[in-house]
């Protein structure tokens, strides 16, 4: 089954999840959310399930707020740090997309899908046992440094005006050019059978369901992504991210204690 990665929107611009028609229809917001419009740089856990621009609209709902952009996307499958920009800080998204980014997750050897992870069935299934660790931790090793990479065709990256996903989808042979990545660090941090606990620090731009794929071939057997959650973008650790049901509370107790103090 395939699940929507982000929605591309005919107006969209420059920041990620903002859109001109949106500059144009902020509409006056309680006193207490005025710093939000003014400006503010906002740290969420996404969860799972949710594209980054879930995440914009729900942020949108909560503060009514216009002007909200993200700085960097997270498939819906992936779970973790997402950088969201308010009002004048908006112009800030380019630099916070810029970060170094690291992430952990899983691959599992032994099989391929067409979306490099579990968006979709695997198949072409080889056996793993022959495998060593020694033999993976060297695969990995290998991949650290500038790499060139070829993003995946099921993703949101535009050839010819148009998300190159939507003609995947049809069968349509789509053809990408790869482009240089850094990995700064591909460490392996447990192996159960095929799955493979990983984790990666990278440069921007760098896709790691595009790594599983081309880790599974450095060892000859196939992977794909089955799990990953960013920890980290440049010093802003996840850990230091909130929920959107904690920041939804926080915003609506904040809007109540404006009416206590009134009355």
């Amino acid at each position: 089954m395939y699940i929507d990665r982000e929605t591309i929107h005919p107006k969209s611009i420059v920041c990620p999840g903002l859109l001109i028609s949106d500059l144009l229809k902020q509409k006056p917001v309680h006193p207490r959310l005025q710093p939000f419009l003014e400006g503010a740089v906002l740290l969420f856990d996404k969860p799972i399930g949710w594209t980054s621009f879930d995440v914009i609209r729900k942020l949108r709902n909560i503060t009514r707020i216009a002007k909200i952009g993200h700085a960097g996307t997270l498939d819906p499958l992936a779970t973790g740090l997402l950088i969201v920009c308010t009002g004048k800080f908006t112009k800030k998204i380019n630099e916070y997309m810029g970060m170094e980014k690291e992430y952990t997750g899983t691959f599992t050897l032994g099989a391929v899908t067409p979306t490099y992870d579990l968006e979709s069935e695997p198949e072409q299934h080889k056996e793993i046992s022959h495998l060593t660790a020694e033999q993976i931790q060297l695969a990995a090793r290998s991949f650290v440094g500038e790499i060139m990479q070829t993003p995946p065709i099921h993703s949101a990256i535009k050839k010819d005006g148009q998300p190159v996903y939507i003609a995947a989808r049809k069968g349509i042979d789509v053809q990408l050019e790869p482009r240089p990545v850094t990995i700064h660090a591909f460490d392996i941090v447990k192996m159960e059978g095929a799955l493979v606990h990983f984790r990666v620090v990278c440069s921007t731009g760098t896709y790691i369901r595009s790594l599983a794929n081309d880790f599974g071939k450095a060892l000859g057997v196939g992977a794909y992504m089955s799990s990953l959650r960013r920890t980290r973008i440049g010093n802003f650790p996840v850990t230091e991210a909130r929920g959107l049901a904690e920041f939804e509370t926080e915003i609506k107790s904040l809007i109540a204690s404006e009416g206590q103090a009134d009355t």
